[in-house]
C-alpha cells in the first residue's frame, strides 16, 4: 500500500489542494478582486451552483479562500483568496504564459 504524501511532498500536497476541476479558473477571478458568489457565478457559466458552492467551500476549508459575511439584509457573502492564496498568484501567471504558449504549439501543428 502505498504511503500518503499529502503534507510531505510538495507535488502530491499541490496536486491535491489543487483537483477541483474549477480551482484554477476561480483562483485567477479571486486574484482579480474579492467577488460575490453570483460574480463568480457570472465568469463560470458551465459551473453549476452546487458544484461553486462545494469548490469555495473545499478551498475555503483548505485556506486558499476567505469567505466574508456581513450581517445585513439582504445577506451579503464575499469571497477573496487568503494570503496563502495570493502566494499562488506567480503559479497562475506562469500557467498562463505557458498555457499560450502551448495554444501557439497546437496552432502550428495545425498548419
Amino acid at each position: 500500500m502505498e504511503k500518503d504524501l499529502f503534507g510531505i511532498c510538495p507535488y502530491v500536497t499541490s496536486q491535491k489542494l489543487l483537483t477541483g476541476k474549477w480551482t484554477l479558473l476561480i483562483m485567477y477571478y479571486l486574484s482579480l478582486k474579492t467577488m460575490r458568489f453570483n460574480e463568480l457565478q457570472r465568469n463560470l457559466p458551465n459551473l453549476t451552483q452546487a458544484t461553486l458552492s462545494k469548490q469555495l467551500h473545499m478551498m475555503e476549508k483548505n485556506g486558499l479562500l476567505i469567505r466574508t459575511s456581513y450581517n445585513q439584509i439582504p445577506p451579503k457573502v464575499e469571497y477573496s483568496l487568503s494570503s496563502l492564496g495570493r502566494h499562488f498568484k506567480p503559479v497562475l501567471d506562469a500557467i498562463e504564459v505557458w498555457g499560450n504558449e502551448y495554444i501557439d504549439f497546437l496552432k502550428k501543428s495545425k498548419q
